[in-house]
């Protein structure tokens, strides 16, 4: 299974009045981190990989996360990413951001392969994830 190692320094603008790392960002730091999994794997940027493939994206449909020691201003972390499911036309991930030693928070994705709807462009419909694609994760 492919796992993605990336470093992220907690700056000021992360962080909320108490001086912790705002709940949002980590959902930030997950899709950043989703981005970077598919470069290591595929070895494209995201605006590569849409259009080499021919998608809209691969939006996220489900996320979760558990908060289990915060981390603050000038704390450096690191976020183990991997996709721990693939189905037909969804994958699941898995994020696990370590400060230091301790693991501080568990993400949990789910992101759909869409492509535009032919019919009503304006919309995104699932569709199967080539298997070359998931080949590059084993």
């Amino acid at each position: 299974m492919l796992t993605n190692r990336r470093e992220i320094l907690i700056e000021w603008g992360d962080c909320d009045p108490f001086g912790i790392v705002f709940f949002p960002r980590y959902f930030e730091y997950f899709d950043a981190c989703t981005n970077a999994l598919f470069h290591r794997a595929l070895g494209y940027r995201k605006a590569e990989m849409l259009r080499r493939f021919k998608i809209a994206g691969i939006p996220l449909v489900e996320a979760s996360c558990n908060f289990k020691v915060p981390s603050s201003y000038g704390d450096i972390v690191t976020v183990e990413s991997c996709v721990t499911k693939w189905g037909t036309s969804s994958f699941s991930l898995e994020h696990k951001l370590f400060r230091g030693d301790l693991l501080a928070v568990e993400g949990l994705e789910k992101r759909v392969w869409t492509v535009r709807d032919a019919a009503e462009p304006s919309r995104v419909k699932s569709h199967p994830i080539p298997k070359e694609v998931i080949e590059k994760f084993s």
